[in-house]
């Protein structure tokens, strides 16, 4: 018992110095975890004004608290005089590990947070993107989720949105319709123009203060082409692009103008049965 005592009476200048230390690691990994909340915390609202999605904004919080964490606790114990190159070595192998592993998924996580932060698109539009077009229903942080026109439902990694052209439809609040009419060569090209004029500016829902091109296109092999390419609203597009190709169809053919359509002739050679 004397020893002992003796023990520390000698080395009390030690022992202070080491409980010194320990006090200021914990110290430090407290101050670490304050500041990691502070941090996660500032970086939340910055995302919550910058209107990203909820899930974005609690995954990136959740990890910038706990990289501050883990800095914090390498610096504690790095303050008691541990060595910690070899921690930071297996950190930074653990992470480089679990980046190989989940590589599809982080791609998919990163391009989720371009599209959300970029928005190239939103809820509702109409897109054509990675070959599909439809109606934007959901952006997630991994995927996106469309519906097709007959009502599918398509998920697609946001990798793979990314990577490719992205296509929207809805993006601007006028489009234009290009129609190519087709008519026979022996068709007044000038009565044409004028009935191809006529149908485009009556309807209702065409654009009257955009420009309506109408003229020839192009000499094709059996048929004199017209480009018909008037405005309208975007929510109007396929309403108003069915309406003028029946309604052009009836009005040529009340005008007795032909609009071609593709032949075949066949021609059968008969063998004189008498030279058999």
């Amino acid at each position: 018992m004397d020893n002992i005592i003796n023990w520390f009476t000698e080395n009390q200048s030690m022992l202070l110095a080491t409980l010194i230390q320990f006090v200021i690691a914990i110290a430090i990994f407290i101050i670490g975890k304050f500041a990691a909340k502070l941090i996660s915390s500032a970086t939340k609202k910055i995302l919550i004004h910058k209107k990203f999605d909820d899930t974005v904004i609690s995954f990136i919080a959740s990890l910038v608290y706990g990289l501050v964490v883990i800095v914090a606790f390498i610096a504690a114990i790095s303050h008691l005089g541990f060595n910690t190159t070899s921690l930071v070595a297996i950190v930074g192998a653990a992470g480089l590990a679990i980046g190989l592993a989940l590589q599809g998924s982080l791609s998919n996580f990163a391009s989720g947070i371009l599209l959300i932060s970029l928005k190239p698109f939103k809820a509702g539009d109409f897109v054509e993107i990675a070959g599909t077009a439809g109606v934007v229903e959901e952006v997630h942080v991994f995927s996106t989720q469309l519906r097709t026109g007959d009502n599918k439902t398509v998920i697609i990694p946001n990798g793979g949105i990314t990577n490719g052209n992205i296509t929207n439809y809805s993006a601007k609040p006028t489009r234009r319709i290009d129609l190519v009419i087709g008519v026979g060569y022996n068709a007044d090209l000038k009565i044409t123009k004028q009935i191809l004029n006529d149908v485009v500016s009556s309807h209702a829902l065409v654009l009257k203060d955009q420009a309506i091109t109408i003229g020839v296109s192009e000499l094709a092999d059996s048929s004199v082409n017209f480009v018909v390419r008037p405005w309208v609203k975007t929510s109007d597009y396929w309403p108003v692009h069915f309406d003028l190709l029946e309604t052009i169809k009836i009005e040529l053919d009340k005008a007795g103008i032909e609009i071609p359509f593709p032949q075949l002739s066949v021609h059968v050679n008969q063998e004189n049965p008498n030279e058999q």
